[in-house]
């Protein structure tokens, strides 16, 4: 204890008062846990936002979108700080001044994946890390899905972004039906594998995610201002740039689709593509195919 004392982690079992609620009934409840920063306050709500390591530049801006939607509204954001949209969503809150909460499968003072240093820094100012194992514990791939079911305890509701039908993700899924917990899923496309566990759960049934307000609602948080993804540009652009501006979206879109929807032809559409690229606002994906880039 005095040296985990020296480290500023704390444990507690559920003998301790402080130890959470939601951990202490549930399936093979932890014996205890590591703790670093602050535990999720039991009294705000509370959502697990999840999905794919290797998420899609549309998973990613989901992910940023949603997280700072809903810790803006007062939700405590609650993931695994893992590599793709754990992380993403959790740097969003904490980026936006709110509480995130990072549930690790590995030792509590061991930072993985390694690009994720500052963001578990930064995660100790108004949130914490939690760990059921001990100080050192390095991260196996056998310990993640056990420490699933404390994310979607912790939360009052799931919400995924981006996944496959057979992930982790899908075992944190199952943990929270278990518990009793609400599921919502973001919608892909029908084509895109990344999209592929969403659309699955939303015909088995889970909550269609069409914006934060979907998610806020459920969670009885009502008067947040409804409002549709746009990435977002602090750049002026002239009228031309703005209405290319409004037809790209995070996926691509080639040179045809693009001049229809903006009534240009291809040269002067090309034209203002290469200004928006210069702005850092637009990219070429591929041969003539064009999309936002993420905020």
């Amino acid at each position: 204890m005095a040296k985990l004392n020296e480290n500023d982690i704390r444990f507690l079992t559920p003998f301790d008062e402080e130890f959470p609620d939601k951990l202490r009934y549930i399936q093979n409840a932890p014996k205890g846990i590591y703790i670093r920063g602050h535990l999720p306050d039991p009294s705000k709500p509370a959502a697990a936002i999840i999905g794919a390591r290797d998420c899609s530049a549309y998973g990613a801006a989901m992910a940023r979108y949603f997280a700072e939607a809903l810790s803006d509204a007062g939700v405590q954001i609650i993931s695994g700080l893992a590599r793709g949209v754990d992380g993403i969503a959790q740097k969003a809150a904490t980026d936006a001044g709110h509480a995130s909460f990072g549930i690790l499968g590995n030792g509590i003072d061991v930072i993985y994946p390694k690009q994720n240093k500052e963001l578990f820094e930064n995660i100790l100012d108004k949130g914490g890390l939690i760990s059921e194992y001990p100080p050192g514990t390095q991260p196996l791939p056998r310990l993640f899905p056990l420490r699933n079911r404390i994310i979607s305890a912790l939360a009052d509701v799931i919400l995924v972004v981006e996944a496959k039908i057979k992930s982790g993700t899908s075992i944190t899924v199952k943990r929270a039906i278990e518990q009793g917990k609400d599921v919502y899923a973001i919608p892909g496309r029908l084509t895109d594998p990344l999209s592929s566990g969403c659309l699955k759960l939303i015909e088995d049934g889970a909550g269609i995610a069409l914006a934060p307000t979907s998610v806020l609602e459920g969670m009885g948080i009502f008067n947040t201002e409804k409002t549709e993804y746009r990435s977002k540009s602090n750049l002026p652009l002239s009228g031309l740039e703005s209405k290319v501006y409004k037809v790209l979206d995070l996926y691509p879109r080639n040179l045809d689709s693009l001049s229809n929807m903006s009534s240009l032809p291809i040269p002067e559409l090309l034209s203002v593509l290469l200004q928006l690229q210069l702005k850092g606002i637009a990219e070429e994906i591929g041969k003539n195919n064009y999309r936002l880039i993420p905020r």
